[in-house]
Order: structure tokens, then sequence, then C-alpha cells
């Protein structure tokens, strides 16, 4: 087979050709003067933002790697790194950032509840402490508690975390004497709110002491009830019991601490046991005995004139009464009747009753026309607790 040979003329390539025109080669002149004075500054448009230039720099690195990549036929695996690289840098870019968590600020103050009684006997209570209803179940916030003991400034003692409730127990140690708490809340970077309201414990462990002044111990008590006094701490609570008749009475001390009881007592000796609960629950007692007397209640009768003359009338006369009862000290508001009876005249009668010093009095005229001879003069007392008694005198007229 016979060759043929190629008649083509090789020519040698020409470059190709952009439509432009070859550029001319010229001398270059020098600018004339004033030219560069004249010539206004550069004006430079206002460049991407930095985000956008940020973007399609990670574009250009991405070819770059892409580039090599395609030598080795990783075409497709290029293309999809393209396309997630830019989609997630455009992602983080125009994405909304997420919300932080909304910090709670503290603005008002919680509340601290008061005993019902200050006054407690135990080393320990249990402060119930009230926060804002937002405060519920948040970590990042405590409540302080302060404690202000008599004559000295509050001091923080201990915090305690708030539950998932916005009421928080909060055990706390007593001192001996007045406590009083308050409490505040602390958060971020030890803000802290206003302090509470004081609630005050007492701190008291000793029994009271019950001193009786009246009746002393083994005294004699002419009565159907003996009445005891005495003083203790304020608040107490008493209870006189007596054994002989199984009789009670109970009172409370005043505000100074004084008391009165006034209990059944029985024939014979009497043992009485007076107990005395104080506002902190500590208990302590006495006991007294006393013995029932048979003395009785009694009346003094006396007159301003025994003997009045008959030619001297019509004469007054005053009739007094003193009245005891049988301890033998003054009965007051005992029921008292006076009686007089003169010959000739009628017999005149009145009521009355005795005053604090146990007295009673009754005037009366005795007219003209009594006769002479002995008169007489009587009163009757009587009372609900002692019963009653009487007493008599004589008045005459003479000629």
């Amino acid at each position: 087979m016979t060759a043929r040979r190629d008649n083509r003329q090789h020519v040698r390539p020409r470059p190709p050709s952009n439509g432009r025109p070859s550029p001319v080669k010229s001398k270059p002149r020098a600018p004339e003067p004033g030219r560069l004075n004249s010539h206004r500054p550069i004006q430079r448009r206002r460049g991407m933002p930095v985000a956008m230039r940020l973007g399609l720099a990670a574009i250009v690195i991405v070819l770059g790697v892409g580039v090599l990549s395609v030598a080795a036929g990783g075409v497709g695996v290029v293309v999809g790194g393209v396309g997630s690289t830019v989609s997630g840098f455009i992602t983080d870019v125009t994405s909304t950032p997420s919300p932080r968590a909304t910090v709670v600020e503290v603005t008002d103050a919680p509340r601290i509840e008061q005993p019902a009684e200050p006054y407690t006997n135990e080393p320990t209570v249990d402060l119930a402490v009230t926060v804002p209803q937002a405060l519920a179940g948040d970590t990042d916030h405590r409540v302080r508690v302060f404690l202000a003991l008599e004559g000295q400034n509050a001091t923080a003692i201990q915090e305690a975390a708030i539950g998932p409730t916005n009421r928080v127990i909060i055990p706390v140690q007593l001192e001996k004497g007045i406590n009083d708490f308050s409490v505040s809340i602390v958060g971020p970077n030890d803000t802290e709110s206003e302090t509470s309201a004081t609630a005050r414990y007492v701190y008291d462990d000793q029994p009271p002491k019950i001193t009786i002044s009246t009746p002393k111990n083994n005294a004699t008590v002419n009565r159907q009830a003996v009445e005891i006094k005495g003083k203790t701490q304020a608040r107490t609570t008493l209870l006189a019991r007596n054994d002989a008749n199984g009789s009670s009475i109970t009172g409370t001390a005043t505000a100074d601490g004084s008391f009165t009881l006034s209990l059944a007592i029985a024939s014979g000796v009497n043992q009485i046991t007076i107990s005395g609960s104080d506002p902190a629950g500590n208990v302590s007692e006495v006991v007294l005995n006393v013995k029932r007397g048979n003395g009785k209640l009694s009346v003094d009768l006396r007159a301003d004139d025994y003997s009045i003359r008959r030619s001297q009338l019509p004469e007054s006369v005053t009739l007094s009464a003193t009245v005891v009862d049988p301890d033998g000290r003054p009965l007051a508001g005992a029921n008292v009747t006076f009686t007089l009876s003169i010959p000739g005249i009628s017999t005149v009668t009145t009521d009355t009753t005795t005053d604090p010093q146990g007295k009673a009095s009754f005037q009366t005229t005795i007219p003209k026309g009594a006769d002479t001879g002995q008169g007489s003069a009587a009163v009757l007392v009587s009372t609900d607790e002692f019963g009653s008694t009487e007493d008599f005198t004589v008045i005459t007229i003479t000629k």
C-alpha cells in the first residue's frame, strides 16, 4: 500500500485574537506643570462587608483544593464539598443567634413568717421564708440569713438554696435570750435584695420561779377557801390542786408576774400543789400546806352614848359595828342589820353593808315620850362564805 503524502503546508499558528488592535509603542511624555496639583484624589468605593469577604476567601480556598482533587477524579466530591462549605458559612453568618437564659433580677425582699409564740425551750427552730414566685427552682439565687442578738448588730450566719417552690424552710440554731432573724436574697455577682422584716425568737430553757406571798406555809385559815397570792414569770399559766378534797383552780400571771388563786379547803391539813408553765413551756411547782381552823365570823357593836336623860330628849344616838372574818381581818361587803329598842317608842331597824375597813354605822334620834328604863341595841351580820353572827349592847333612859 502506497502512503499518501500530505501536500498541506505547515503554517505557524497565530496567537488568538481578542478583537483589540495591537498596542502602539510610544514614548511617554512628562506631565505638564501644575497637572499633578489639580489632580483629584482617587475616590475609593466602600469595600464589601467583612462577612462577604470572608465568604469569598473561603470559596477560593475550597476551589483551590478542588482543582487538586479533580486530577484524582474527585469532581463530585469537590462540588459537594464546595456546596457544603459555602452553605454552612452562609448559614453561620446569616442565622439568628440562640437566645441566652434570662437572668432574674431580684427586686422584692423575701418574707419571713412570725412565730405564734416567740418563747421556746427548743435550741433550734425552723424559719419559714417566702421568696418571689419567679425564683422558685432558681439555682443561681440563695436565701441569706441574718441574726441579731440583744444589744448587737445583725450579722449573716448562713445561706440556704431555693427549692422547687417559693417557700423555703431553714433550720437555725438559737442563742440564750432574744434572737432576731431577718433574710435577704443573693444572686449572681453577689447582688442582694432588701432584707425582710424581723422575726423574733426567745430561747428560754429555765423553769419559772414561783413565790407565794400569802398565806405562809403551814398557816391556819379560818374560812372555806384559801386565797393564794404570789409572783412568777409573766404570762405563766398556773394550776393549784388540793389533795385533801380534790379541788383545783387555774389562772394566768399578769404582765408583772403577779397572780391570785382562790381554792376550797377541807377541815384539817390541806396540801396544795401550785404548778406553773411559762410561755416557753418550762414547768416548775411548789407545795403549800394550810390548816383550816375553827375560827368564826365576829362583830363588835358599840354606841356613842349608853345612858340618856329623859329630860334631854329628843337625843341622837349612833350605833357602829366592826366585822372581821375568821382569820381576824376586816371583812368588807358583809350584810349588816341594826335594831334599836327603847321603852315607850317603836323599834327602829335599818340595813347596810360594811366598808373596806369592815365598818358600818347607824344614826337615829330618840324622841320625847320615851320611858325610863333599859333599852337594847343589836346588830346582825350575815355572809355567804362565813355564815352569820350578831352582837348586843344596852342603852338606858334615866330620869
